[in-house]
């Protein structure tokens, strides 16, 4: 029988990727269930970052460049997600616990790319987390971290904006992705 189900999985995974963005959507359209996320006692850039919790970001490399420019002297968890990715579905709840227990002293930061943008928008409203993702149709801006084609990847950014590390592949829990955190954001 699963042997069966695996081609028609295939077709379903290969046709959600295809989608194409309407183009005259808002620019920071919100998920249908935003969680509520307190900026209090966040540093500014942090707050701004949490304020948008579980949007869609438009605007690709741009928009990429510019949140970590406005987040620059914060360390940044860059994460790179799909709707069709099923080891980014698998993760994705892992990065909104750890992200919720450090609002104070790391931005998060998702991107979602080669999705559908109304996939993309019920993905996150399964699975609402507690920072913004930058709409990423073409992968622009993941290449432009050095992106090696490897679903989900997550990168570790230091408040000089320098990628200390870069991990391709699911994190399994969210013990190993603390124990990254830990290892190349709060160390020291």
């Amino acid at each position: 029988m699963l042997a069966s189900l695996l081609p028609l999985a295939a077709v379903v995974a290969i046709a959600g990727c295809g989608g194409d963005d309407a183009g005259g959507e808002a620019a920071q359209a919100p998920a249908a269930s935003t969680p509520e996320v307190s900026t209090k006692g966040q540093p500014k850039p942090l707050a701004r970052n949490s304020a948008q919790a579980n949007q869609i970001i438009d605007g690709s490399t741009e928009a990429l460049e510019a949140r970590l420019a406005d987040l620059r002297g914060h360390p940044v968890v860059v994460n790179q997600w799909g709707s069709w990715c099923p080891p980014c579905r698998a993760e994705f709840p892992f990065f909104a616990e750890v992200a919720e227990a450090h609002l104070a002293d790391v931005a998060f930061v998702g991107v979602d790319i080669q999705d559908d943008r109304d996939a993309a928008e019920q993905f996150l409203a399964e699975f609402p987390v507690p920072y913004p993702s930058i709409y990423d149709r073409d992968a622009d801006a993941v290449f432009s971290l050095g992106w090696t084609g490897v679903s989900p990847t997550t990168w570790f950014i230091d408040g000089q904006g320098e990628i200390v590390h870069q991990r391709p592949g699911a994190y399994p829990d969210g013990e190993a992705l603390e124990a990254d955190l830990e290892q190349f954001l709060l160390a020291g």
